[in-house]
C-alpha cells in the first residue's frame, strides 16, 4: 500500500499570539462541537478514496488542538481507525500551549496512542513572552513538560523563537540551556517573521516594537544551532533538530514530497497529482459538508515541471539536501542534466555543495536559500 500523512487542523486557541498569522480563532468556542461533526464528517468522505493508502503519521495542529477537550481528540482519532487504514501507523503528534495543559488531558492523550508531543514555549523568559502575547509563562512550561514525562511520552518537541523583540543572546542561551538540560527529544527553532494582518505588523509599521538587526539575528540562528548540535542534537532541517532517530516523521513527508491529505477549516493537501486546498471560513465549511461534498475551495494540478522545482526547494531544505540516485528513480533523469547551469552558479557564489551522491546548501546557503529557490521555480 502506498503510504500517507493526516493533518488535522484544530482552529480554535485562547488567544492569538501577536505574531500569528495562522487560521485561528480565540472567539469561537461555541462552534467546537459542530466543527468536531463535520471534520468527522470529512474524514469519513475519505474511506473510499484512500481505500489504497496506509496513514503513517498523524499530526493535530492549529490554532491549539490542547485548547479544546480531550473526547474531541478521541473522537477524532476514532473516526480515523475506524475509517482509514492504520496499520502501519507510527506517529502520532499534537501541538499543545502548556497554559491548556492538566493531568486528565495528558493522561486521555496518552491512553488514546497520541506518542509525540509539541510544546509552543518560544522563551523561558517570562518578560518576553508576554512582549510575544504568550498567554503561558515559564512555570506552565516546566508543569506540562513534567506532566509529560511522568505519563511516559518520551518523544517531545519544543517550539523555540529568536529574533524576538527584546531577546537578548542571553535569553535566548539561557533557554536552550534549559530546554537541552531537560533533554527534550526535538527542538524547533524558529525566527520571527511579521506577517501582514498581525497585531506585530502594525506596531513594527509604526514603530513600536524594535527587532534584533539582520546580523544579530543571524548570528542568534547560527550559534543557537551550533550550540544544539555541541549538545548531541542533529540539524536536519533548516529549522529542526532532533536526537538520533527523533527527526519529526510527519515533516518529513512534507519535505520529501509526499502524500499527505489535509482535513479541517484551511487545510492543504498534495495526492493525486494535485494541490487542493479547503475553504477557511466556518459557514462554507460547515455547508459543503452537510451536504457530504468536500470543502475544497480551490485546486491546482502539479506538471512534471512544477513537481520538480517543489521536490528540490523542499528537499534543500533538508540538511543532508537530495540525494541524486532518488532523484533519478522519482524522475527517471539526472538532476545534472536539468540544472546543472542553475547549480554551478550557486556553488561559485558558495551557495551549495554538491558532490557524487548528493547536493545540499552550505552554512551561507542556508542564510540565502531563497536566492537558490527562486532559480528553481518554472
Amino acid at each position: 500500500m502506498k503510504e500517507l500523512a493526516l493533518y488535522i487542523h484544530i482552529p480554535f486557541c485562547i488567544s492569538k499570539c501577536y505574531y500569528c498569522d495562522f487560521n485561528s480563532f480565540s472567539n469561537k468556542k461555541l462552534l467546537i462541537p459542530d466543527y468536531i461533526d463535520h471534520l468527522n464528517n470529512e474524514i469519513k468522505l475519505y474511506k473510499d478514496k484512500l481505500e489504497d493508502y496506509t496513514i503513517k503519521t498523524i499530526f493535530f495542529g492549529g490554532g491549539t488542538p490542547s485548547s479544546i477537550e480531550a473526547i474531541y481528540i478521541g473522537k477524532i482519532l476514532e473516526t480515523i481507525y475506524e475509517n482509514l487504514n492504520v496499520d502501519n501507523l507510527e506517529e502520532i503528534s499534537i501541538e499543545v500551549n502548556p497554559k491548556t495543559m492538566d493531568r486528565e488531558k495528558v493522561k486521555i492523550y496518552r491512553e488514546m496512542g497520541i506518542n509525540r508531543v509539541s510544546i509552543g514555549c518560544q522563551s523561558l523568559r517570562d518578560n518576553i513572552l508576554k512582549k510575544i502575547g504568550r498567554v503561558h509563562n515559564s512555570e506552565d512550561f516546566y508543569e506540562t513538560y513534567n506532566l509529560l514525562r511522568k505519563y511516559n511520552f518520551s518523544n517531545i518537541n519544543v517550539d523555540l523563537m529568536f529574533g524576538l523583540p527584546g531577546q537578548t543572546f542571553d535569553d535566548l542561551f539561557f533557554t536552550l540551556g534549559e530546554v537541552v538540560k531537560l533533554g527534550v527529544e526535538h527542538i524547533s527553532f524558529y525566527s520571527l517573521i511579521i506577517e501582514e494582518g498581525t497585531k506585530y505588523y502594525d506596531w513594527y509599521q509604526n514603530g513600536k516594537i524594535i527587532l534584533p538587526d539582520e546580523g544579530e539575528e543571524r548570528k542568534m540562528y547560527h550559534d543557537g544551532v551550533k550550540y544544539l548540535q555541541s549538545k548531541g542534537y542533529e540539524h536536519y532541517e533548516i529549522s529542526n533538530l532532533a536526537k538520533k532517530g527523533y527527526a519529526c516523521k510527519h515533516n518529513l513527508f512534507y519535505w520529501k514530497l509526499k502524500p499527505y491529505i489535509g482535513v479541517g477549516l484551511g487545510s492543504h493537501s498534495n495526492i493525486w497529482g494535485k494541490r487542493y486546498w479547503n475553504y477557511e471560513n466556518f459557514q462554507e465549511y460547515f455547508e459543503f459538508l452537510s451536504k457530504n461534498k468536500f470543502p475544497i475551495s480551490g485546486e491546482e494540478t502539479i506538471d512534471r515541471e512544477m513537481e520538480i522545482a517543489e521536490y528540490l526547494i523542499l528537499g534543500l531544505r533538508l540538511v543532508q539536501g537530495i540525494d541524486k540516485k532518488d532523484f533519478f528513480n522519482r524522475f527517471g533523469v539526472s538532476i545534472d542534466n536539468i540544472y546543472r547551469e542553475i547549480f554551478n552558479k550557486h556553488k561559485k557564489n558558495g551557495l551549495i555543495y554538491i558532490d557524487d551522491k548528493n547536493i545540499r546548501l552550505t552554512e551561507k546557503g542556508l542564510d540565502l536559500c531563497n536566492l537558490v529557490f527562486v532559480d528553481l521555480l518554472p
